[in-house]
């Protein structure tokens, strides 16, 4: 029953990223969305399984690691161009 919690919760980030893929906020906050949710699932196999969570811990920090670069790439975007619409960036043209 939990995994299909994760799995709606994955594919409701997926849907969400390839709706809103004009906005880099709205991605990023979709992305982080799906990364909690592929942890969620994680957490549960390893739960499930009787393994050791060090595997989640890794996960957690690459995945935290993943947002910071986000971030940074939303900040500077918006220093350069003022705001966060991906089709005003001219350098990706």
């Amino acid at each position: 029953m939990m995994n299909y919690v994760g799995l709606v919760m994955f594919f409701s980030g997926l849907l969400v990223f390839s709706i809103k893929r004009d906005h880099l906020l709205l991605m990023l906050l979709s992305l982080e969305f799906i990364v909690l949710s592929l942890y969620f699932l994680i957490f549960m196999y390893l739960k499930f399984m009787n393994y050791d969570y060090f595997f989640s811990m890794m996960f957690l920090s690459f995945s935290v690691c993943e947002g910071a670069l986000g971030l940074s790439v939303l900040v500077s975007m918006i220093r350069s161009v003022g705001n966060d619409y991906i089709m005003m960036f001219s350098s990706l043209w």
